[in-house]
């Protein structure tokens, strides 16, 4: 009897101390579900998370029209995280447009399971092999606007938790108006020749076999940007180049 009492106490104490807190998403005091995410029952279970794989490209987890008309073939392969529904949509205009930057480490530490279905479908690599996390760039005008650039935020949190370091290989030759507004033609015209590797990130890996990039970004929609991105390090690096992107 008194050690199933014990067992008891201790279940309770473990529910009531570290598995509660104030949820980042809501702000409300509860039972954290997922406790690494910092996030309530209610808030957890609205997540779409991509879970079965069905684009073995582009990591859609549904039928891809894109990638059977168009294939990239500057970069080995992309997944994301979660499925870009309303309730993702809004989660990421708090944190991109609003300013809500708390945000950063959900949405960050969201990021390792893109990159983990990553790692599923690509394997290890060998123990000499190094893997580093990139991010995809902003321009100067976005930066005044904004504040901070959250593919590098996300890349940074996502770098802590997996113990890969992340270095800013890629700049921004030019401004180019949001893309979230343009079509597929329109997308590609406008980001061709937009990124190169910048003098300080390859400067950061001088004598460093690089085997595997991979590239992070907030939202993945035609590939585009993650194209032009793979293209650049592509001239400068032999390694395979992946995308990760927290939203597909």
């Amino acid at each position: 009897m008194k050690l199933w009492w014990n067992g008891v106490r201790e279940a309770v104490v473990s529910f009531l101390g570290a598995s509660r807190g104030n949820c980042l998403l809501c702000q409300q005091s509860s039972p954290l579900k997922g406790e690494e995410l910092g996030l309530c029952s209610s808030c957890y279970d609205q997540i779409p998370w991509i879970h079965r794989v069905l684009c073995a490209f582009c990591g859609r987890g549904e039928s891809c029209p894109d990638c059977r008309r168009e294939r990239h073939t500057t970069f080995a392969l992309s997944r994301s995280s979660v499925r870009y529904d309303e309730t993702m949509k809004e989660l990421l205009a708090r944190y991109k447009y609003r300013g809500d930057e708390r945000l950063q480490a959900v949405l960050g530490a969201m990021l390792v399971h893109a990159f983990r279905l990553a790692q599923e479908k690509l394997g290890a690599l060998e123990a000499k092999s190094h893997e580093v996390i990139t991010f995809v760039p902003v321009s100067e005008l976005r930066m005044q606007e904004r504040g901070f650039n959250q593919a590098e935020q996300m890349a940074l949190e996502l770098g802590r938790r997996v113990g890969l370091p992340v270095v800013p290989l890629l700049s921004r030759s030019k401004h180019t108006d949001k893309q979230s507004f343009k079509g597929r033609h329109a997308r590609i015209g406008d980001l061709a020749n937009v990124f190169e590797v910048s003098l300080s990130g390859s400067g950061a890996l001088a004598g460093v076999a690089v085997s595997r990039i991979y590239i992070v970004d907030d939202v993945y929609t035609t590939g585009s940007t993650m194209s032009q991105c793979a293209r650049a390090l592509g001239k400068e690096f032999s390694a395979e180049i992946c995308g990760l992107t927290w939203a597909r």
